[in-house]
């Protein structure tokens, strides 16, 4: 009796970075909303910095810059990351996901040296408050899901689990990362820079 050959076995669902990407772009949307809306009430408040800003207000600039050169940093590390687990390098992809949730808390540091420094209250000043702290804030979110990502990554590589052709959670989190990185470009900008 002649059998038929079986059916080429059908391309793999990518279910993880769909919804990492639609994840991303919900996170950028809130973010660029904000900002928006920021930059609306900046304006509306006279536009300028000596309006805008509570008095003797200081943005420490050292560590708006080392927190976007951080981020960038972060990543390239997590494009090693993918690189090495398409090679099937699982020691690289843990060094490189380790770095990222470093370069992660090394961001929060850098937050939180900028809020120690500013010492701006959130119900002490009208408007300038509320708006920065919602902005830096849940960019620190964004980070803090971005840095429990790549734990999650880097204990499923060294595990085994994502190398070669399963490796879709190490390229989801570059995606997280990347859109991160981008994010917060426009956030230094804004806030940061324009202030």
């Amino acid at each position: 009796m002649l059998a038929l050959p079986a059916a080429p076995a059908p391309p793999r669902r990518r279910q993880l970075l769909v919804g990492t990407a639609l994840a991303a772009a919900a996170g950028a949307m809130a973010i660029g909303g904000q900002l928006a809306f920021y930059m609306q009430v900046r304006d509306n408040a006279g536009g300028s910095t000596t309006k805008w800003l509570p008095p003797k207000t200081v943005v420490n600039e050292v560590a708006a810059n080392t927190m976007l050169f951080t981020i960038y940093a972060a990543s390239l590390m997590v494009q090693w990351a993918v690189y090495a687990v398409h090679r099937g390098d699982r020691r690289h992809t843990g060094y490189a996901l380790g770095l990222v949730t470093l370069f992660g808390v090394s961001i929060i540091t850098a937050q939180a040296r900028i809020y120690n420094d500013m010492a701006v209250k959130v119900a002490g000043s009208k408007q300038y408050g509320p708006l920065f702290y919602g902005v830096t804030g849940m960019f620190l979110f964004l980070v803090v899901i971005g840095m429990g990502f790549a734990a999650v990554a880097a204990f499923r590589a060294l595990g085994g689990r994502a190398t070669g052709a399963d490796r879709e959670i190490v390229s989801a989190t570059a995606l997280w990362w990347h859109v991160l990185s981008g994010v917060f470009t426009f956030v230094w900008f804004v806030i940061y820079v324009v202030k």
